[in-house]
């Protein structure tokens, strides 16, 4: 059995990150199993990128920027929700690559923003192979957007698209929902979501109709991403040893719809409550504001880390790790501090409730409630059995999410298929 991933990433995103430990755990399984990527970011010899050549790569530069102008020319020059929409009107012809014609399943994750053009998916799905996509965010099964929010438009007909300018029945997300709707129709495929919450947004949508819908969460490795001793990784990174270490990261922290709002209001919040002495935040991404300048107790900043090992000795610095996002499908930054054995605190929203237990691994606090946040992390931090809550965290993910456990379901799903 051979099974080609298709991700516009190798390593940057959530779902390049998911995509990649699903390759390394297919492989450990005994699956030939390669990436076909439109960004390589390592010398791995299972991931090969669309980018071949000097003109390729052009072309790929090409195919970003014009797919972004023609958002921002269709919303009156606005740069508002520029990255919330995709409409795959450009991309690579990968139907005659030859890691393509060799595959006996094609696994599609997250393609977007110039790798695969909407005409590239319906050759790949007009040449009869066996296709699986995880949908990592809600794009799949709506219009234009990557998550719905409070619309139901996708249920039946996108159509006056609250992230564009220009309010109309038939706009840009009415006319690419029609055509993904086309291509859905042709042939089978199979959608995986990584949450049963998206599983629920999946079944609802009119463009998913009579097509295949499973559940299966990401897999992460658990020899890697493990207890180790706090004082040790926080020595490493020159951290304080009697603090109350937060810990919180995102490819951008300052994001909107990564909460950034609520992060600081719950941290005003518990300063007031737990004594802004006792407590040090740590964030880990790009940040386009100063937090320390903002808030009454210091910030450690970290930035992008890269090597594995320090990702892993920094969630065991940490005391919680918080996340404050408003939009969520099955966040790998849970799964794997919680591999750490280190509680989480996160919104009602999305998978969270599937992978943080309520006060049993974590807390789990009301979406928007900034003031529910903060008391998650103080019940955390002063409440709590700790040593319970660390050990239940553990089990969870080695319970749910071990690469083994979700290899199997994906190998067994293959078969099915073919």
């Amino acid at each position: 059995m051979n099974v080609l991933l298709l991700n516009t990433s190798e390593r940057t995103g959530g779902a390049a990150i998911a995509a990649n430990r699903l390759m390394k755990a297919l492989i450990k399984n005994c699956i030939e199993t390669t990436s076909l990527v439109l960004n390589k970011q390592t010398n791995g010899e299972n991931v090969i990128s669309v980018q071949s050549s000097f003109l390729q790569r052009q072309l790929a530069r090409f195919n970003f920027l014009w797919e972004r102008w023609a958002i921002f020319v269709y919303n009156r020059f606005s740069r508002k929700n520029l990255f919330t929409v995709s409409i795959a009107n450009t991309g690579f012809d990968i139907s005659r690559h030859p890691l393509v014609k060799k595959s006996d399943i094609i696994h599609i994750h997250w393609i977007n923003q110039g790798f695969l053009s909407l005409q590239a998916l319906k050759k790949l799905v007009d040449s009869g192979k066996p296709i699986v996509w995880t949908m990592h965010d809600m794009w799949p099964c709506t219009g234009i957007c990557h998550h719905a929010r409070e619309c139901k438009s996708y249920q039946t007909q996108c159509h006056n698209c609250m992230y564009l300018n220009k309010q109309r029945r038939q706009d840009l997300s009415y006319r690419i929902f029609n055509r993904k709707k086309t291509i859905f129709q042709t042939r089978e495929i199979t959608f995986i979501t990584c949450s049963q919450w998206l599983k629920s947004k999946a079944e609802q949508s009119a463009l998913l109709t009579n097509q295949t819908i499973y559940s299966i969460p990401n897999p992460i490795d658990t020899s890697l991403f493990r207890p180790m001793n706090r004082s040790l990784c926080r020595e490493k990174f020159h951290l304080p040893e009697d603090k109350k270490l937060i810990l919180f990261g995102a490819v951008n922290i300052t994001d909107e719809r990564k909460g950034i709002q609520y992060l600081i209001k719950a941290m005003e919040i518990l300063a007031l409550k737990t004594g802004a002495a006792d407590l040090e935040l740590l964030l880990f991404g790009k940040s386009t504001i100063d937090l320390s300048a903002i808030l009454n107790l210091k910030v450690n900043y970290l930035n992008f880390l890269s090597n594995e090992e320090d990702i892993v000795a920094l969630y065991n610095a940490a005391d919680v790790y918080i996340t404050p996002s408003l939009e969520e499908n099955l966040p790998n930054t849970i799964m794997e501090s919680m591999a750490c054995g280190v509680p989480c605190v996160g919104f009602h929203v999305g998978g969270i409730p599937e992978m943080i237990d309520h006060q049993k691994n974590g807390y789990v606090a009301e979406y928007k409630n900034a003031e529910d946040l903060a008391e998650g992390i103080h019940w955390i931090l002063n409440q709590a059995d700790y040593n319970e809550l660390s050990m239940h965290a553990r089990q969870k993910v080695e319970l749910n999410y071990h690469e083994d456990i979700v290899a199997k379901q994906y190998i067994e799903l293959y078969k099915e298929i073919l």
